[in-house]
């Protein structure tokens, strides 16, 4: 986490400048393993970058665009997600534990073993997302749009999962609703079935 923070601002104006001028001027955002914790992000554009191994814990991102990008192995620990754009991005072995990501968009979007731990993901759109041994115990997923989003081996043990919509139009393949070390997986239709069950209860 050496990475100077004046070189991170450089760094950022030249992705500003990138997309401004459509790829003409500047050079898309590339950074690794950096805490951005301490870097003002308001004023500059996130999506389309390269942003892996970072550090947003605790940040305020609220309505942010970082669509179309790579954020691999990041993490975004209780931060302020709420109606921010991760619609493209590939969000795999990012950790959102304790993350406000009310009405965020993550249309399309990648998360392998992505945890979503005791997050509130409450009307989030996750339709077409890849959701692959995600981890979401204890998420909130009130209302939550899952149209044509792919669930293989997807953790839900103590999700709320009240209103979630489009169960018949996802690919439910696989769940978990156990633990990662003594698991209890359904499959297919048994899978969503539980689904549909656990979005009426009235909790």
């Amino acid at each position: 986490m050496a990475t100077d923070i004046r070189e991170i601002i450089v760094q950022l104006e030249s992705h500003r400048l990138w997309i401004e001028t459509i790829g003409e001027q500047g050079d898309k955002l590339g950074i690794d393993e950096s805490d951005l914790r301490d870097v003002d992000l308001s004023q500059y554009p996130l999506d389309q970058a390269y942003i892996t191994a970072c550090i947003f814990d605790g940040m305020d991102l609220n309505h942010k665009d970082i669509s179309s990008s790579l954020l691999c192995s990041s993490t975004f620990i209780s931060a302020n997600l709420e109606g921010t754009d991760f619609c493209k991005s590939n969000i795999s072995y990012v950790d959102f534990t304790n993350a406000n990501i009310k009405a965020a968009r993550l249309a399309d979007s990648e998360c392998i073993e992505t945890v979503f731990a005791k997050a509130d993901l409450s009307n989030a759109n996750l339709v077409a997302g890849l959701f692959d041994e995600t981890d979401f115990r204890n998420a909130i997923l009130y209302n939550a749009d899952i149209r044509l989003a792919t669930f293989e081996r997807v953790l839900l043990n103590g999700a709320k999962l009240t209103g979630i919509r489009g169960i018949e139009e996802a690919f439910i393949k696989s769940i978990n609703i156990g633990t990662p070390e003594q698991p209890n997986i359904l499959v297919g239709e048994e899978a969503r079935k539980w689904l549909q069950d656990n979005s009426l209860s009235s909790e």
